[in-house]
Formats: structure tokens, sequence, C-alpha cells
């Protein structure tokens, strides 16, 4: 009989522990349930209504419900309005065709990511691309830089940031993430400081093109820039054994630059095998081993994380080495 009683009391512990789990996992499936979505977390936020107005406007609202995973970068009211107080025709957002509010609003969404700031914060800087196209309907570049704050193509910073959802992440930002030219990415990446003061540079002499104004305008090109880091200019005024760009002149800048650009949008899987003409002339590609040869003989690598950095008026591909006008025939 104490057996019995013993055995009794164990298979009762037994189903008792089943229900509480059975319970606890019900909880937790009705809490995955409950959780809201992105545009729940939009929608619940009393400073984000321009932006969740936008978003029905042009039904990325429905966009946003979907399974994802999507990042958001959520634009304040203010933000919004100092977007519309820039443009003398956007009284509102009902103004801005819808086409092109549709574009500016996918510009703040990574689609296929979900990334936390410690994410981005880890990382400390790079490049995503985000929902808005470009040339040949190519996407977007976002640069993000988490060295103060996290900041994004250099306007915008994170103000709320890891508002989870059940699909994504909403990070509150202070500013609307403008569609990037060249120029923004030229300017926001540290590394790349050294070509800007060549663009300006060769501005204050007679450019082939104008420079600056060109890569900061939209609707100019498109052209696809090999960029080099500052460390190639470094070493290629060493190896002319001169200490700066001055040293070499306005028109001698002019035609170094030139080198490096080619009109039209050419990403890196459709870069040549072979001759590639740029504004300054001819150098060879290898589409194998991601590298560019100049009329010296000089091989310059196409740096392979630094590639597709795609602008509303280009492409970027970052390179190890200033290309070179003329050849050693010379």
């Amino acid at each position: 009989m104490k057996i019995i009683l013993k055995n009794f009391k164990l298979i009762t512990l037994f189903i008792l522990t089943i229900s509480l789990t059975s319970c606890n996992d019900d909880d937790d499936n009705n809490s995955d349930a409950q959780m809201a979505d992105i545009e729940d977390v939009i929608d619940d936020n009393s400073e984000l209504t321009i932006l969740d107005e936008a978003l029905e406007l042009t039904g990325l609202d429905a966009t946003l419900e979907t399974s994802g995973p999507f990042t958001v970068f959520a634009p304040t009211n203010d933000a919004f309005a100092a977007v519309l107080e820039s443009n003398s025709e956007w009284n509102s957002l009902s103004d801005i065709p819808t086409e092109t509010l549709t574009n500016l609003l996918l510009n703040h969404v990574i689609v296929g990511q979900d990334l936390s700031s410690t994410d981005l914060v880890n990382a400390e800087s790079g490049y995503v691309n985000t929902g808005a196209t470009g040339p040949n309907d190519t996407n977007l570049s976002l640069y993000f830089s988490a060295t103060d704050g996290v900041q994004l193509n250099g306007m915008s910073t994170v103000t709320n940031a890891d508002n989870v959802a059940s699909n994504g992440t909403v990070h509150v930002v202070d500013a609307v993430i403008l569609l990037p030219t060249i120029a923004t990415f030229a300017t926001t990446n540290p590394a790349l400081s050294t070509l800007v003061d060549a663009l300006a540079y060769a501005d204050s002499g007679e450019p082939t093109v104008p420079y600056i104004a060109t890569v900061s305008d939209a609707t100019a090109g498109p052209f696809t820039v090999f960029t080099p880091t500052n460390d190639a200019f470094i070493d290629v005024l060493a190896e002319l054994e001169i200490s700066s760009l001055e040293d070499l002149g306005t028109a001698t800048t002019d035609t170094v630059l030139t080198m490096h650009i080619v009109s039209g949008n050419i990403q890196s899987s459709g870069l040549p095998n072979g001759t590639v003409t740029t504004l300054g002339g001819d150098i060879t590609a290898d589409n194998t081993a991601f590298t560019l040869t100049d009329g010296y003989d000089r091989e310059i690598g196409i740096i392979t994380t630094l590639v597709d950095i795609q602008a509303t008026n280009g492409v970027v591909h970052v390179i190890n080495k200033v290309i070179r006008p003329g050849s050693s025939d010379e």
C-alpha cells in the first residue's frame, strides 16, 4: 500500500510538471504572437506620426508588417518637417511624388537583416544596402559610423535605438537620410579624405569636369569611380618623390583623377576582363583577380570588401593604389 501511494504521488508530480511546462510554452508562444511588428512600433510612437503617414501614402506600411526581417531607421516628425521646409514645392507629404517618397523611405530600410545597435557599434563602420534603388535598379548603399554614436551617411544620428519588433528593429533618427551621391560616400568615410582634397585642388585649376559639383549632383552620370585610399595617395607621392599634391600642380592632378573615372554604372559583377576606358585613357582589368593595371604595369588591387558602394549618380570601388596616367613607354 505504501508503494502504491508513493507511486501515485510521483505520477501526480509528473503530471503537474508537464502541465506547468505546457503552460509556460503556451505563454511563450502567445508572447511571440502578440509582439508588435515594425509598423505597430512606428504607429505607437508619437514622435513618428509623419513617418507613419508617409508609409501609408506609399503602401510601405503593409511591407513592414511582413516577416522581414528589416532594420528601419525612423526619422522623427521634426526630421520630416526639416525636409519639407527645405523644398519650396513640398508643403506636405502629398506634394512629394509617390515614387520619390517611396524611394526616400526605402533608403531608411535594410531588407533581410535585423541589426541591433550592438551590431553596428561592434562593426565600428561599414556599408550596407538599403531598399532604395539607383542606376540600373541597383540598391543604394548606406554608410554607418559608430565611433561617436551611430551616424548614417554623415547626416543622421540614432537617438533612440533598439525598438525591437517581431520582424526586426527600429532605430529612431534625428534627420531624414537623403539619397546618397558619390560625394556623400567620399566625404563621410575618413579613409577617403585625401581624394576629396584632390578633387577640390583640381577644381581650383581648369579641370576636365567640375569635380565637386559633378560628384555632388544626383542627376549627373552615372559614373564608375575607382577611389584610392588615403594610404594609396601617400604611396604614390613617395613613388614620385614629391611631398604633396601641390607639387604635382592642378593640371597633372586633374589628369590623374580622370584615370579613375569611367562613364556608366559598372558594378563589380559587370567588371570586364580586358580594356577599361577611363576619362583619361585605357587601363586593363582582371575580373577574376580583381585587379587593374595601368600603363606602367603597376597592379592595383580592388579592395573586395569595399566594392559596389552605390550612389544615385554612380558606383564607387575602393582601390589600394593610385592609377598613374601615361605609360612606361613614354
